[in-house]
């Protein structure tokens, strides 16, 4: 939250703009960053509109906080996680919410990931929590070359974005890398795994 403060430097003496991510191919779309008023349910609506007049773009909706969605939840249940369903309509809207104990308080550290799981039983959206860098970078890669657009609910913690062990190196982004819905601990042997935990924030 709050790190794309430096999507668009200014200079101070000519108040040009520059956009570094504006930058990096020529043959690139526009990369457009909007500051958004803290009305939940209006913006989220906006953008799943947005998403959906332009399936090729990555739209990306983060909520300050991730119980932010509540003030959002019509726009979740009767578009986002139904868009095909109900509407015949493909929608490619990635939902950053973040989850953690670091929220500031009880109202701010739930994302309330069971809500989401309980909307996804039909394939009709992807729910993550990426934990490292080349984990997030490639889940959105590999959002954008699907040949059909669904909605992806991102769960970020917060204290993750500048957590000092929280690197990923430059052969996790290449080299045929991808992915990977779940990553192992190198540490275990498989036929010693007596109980799978699956936890979150």
């Amino acid at each position: 939250t709050f790190s794309h403060r430096h999507a668009v430097v200014v200079g101070e003496e000519t108040e040009e703009e520059y956009i570094p991510l504006n930058n990096i191919s020529k043959t690139q779309e526009k990369f457009k960053v909007y500051n958004s008023p803290l009305s939940e349910y209006g913006v989220l609506g906006f953008e799943y509109g947005y998403a959906t007049a332009q399936p090729k773009g990555l739209t990306i909706w983060e909520a300050q906080f991730g119980d932010f969605a509540n003030g959002a939840q019509i726009i979740i249940d009767q578009f986002i996680c139904c868009s095909e369903s109900k509407w015949k309509r493909y929608n490619g809207l990635v939902m950053f919410l973040p989850h953690g104990y670091e929220g500031q308080g009880p109202e701010h550290s739930s994302a309330r990931i069971e809500r989401f799981l309980s909307l996804c039983a039909q394939n009709n959206m992807i729910v993550a929590n990426c934990t490292t860098p080349a984990s997030l970078f490639h889940l959105l890669r590999r959002h954008l070359t699907y040949p059909f657009r669904i909605p992806l609910v991102l769960f970020t913690p917060k204290s993750l974005l500048r957590h000092p062990e929280c690197v990923s190196p430059i052969e996790a982004f290449t080299g045929g890398t991808r992915f990977r819905e779940v990553i192992d601990d190198d540490y275990v042997k498989p036929g010693k795994v007596s109980r799978v935990l699956f936890c979150s924030g």
